[in-house]
């Protein structure tokens, strides 16, 4: 299984769910799903879009922006096309606009 970490501008979240969820490895219940997509705000280093998405840190000193941190784990097969619908989906039209890296899970367990 693999990976797909991405961190992402938050007006675009909903788009890359949504390009997630029609893509044709995304599935559907029936198909026996093996995969698993979690959301997460964070604050991160991205360039911002715009003069409201700046944010002041005091904790890190620093200028920060809102992101969205998204985690999808799935199979080898599956990985290109999952790539392919974030970044498209995940486009502002910016360099920098967000990251997406892909890692090797080493063990999966299911709790049931």
């Amino acid at each position: 299984m693999k990976m797909i970490r991405a961190y992402l501008h938050g007006n675009r979240v909903a788009a890359v769910i949504a390009a997630l969820k029609s893509s044709p490895a995304w599935g559907d219940e029936t198909s026996g799903r093996s995969h698993n997509l979690t959301l997460c705000a964070v604050k991160g280093t991205l360039p911002p879009i715009h003069e409201a998405e700046r944010r002041f840190s005091i904790e890190l000193g620093d200028e920060v922006v809102n992101e969205f941190k998204l985690e999808l784990h799935c199979e080898e097969d599956q990985v290109s096309e999952f790539v392919r619908a974030i970044a498209a989906a995940g486009r502002t039209g910016q360099p920098g606009a967000g990251w997406i890296y892909v890692t090797d899970i080493q063990h999966v367990e299911s709790i049931d």
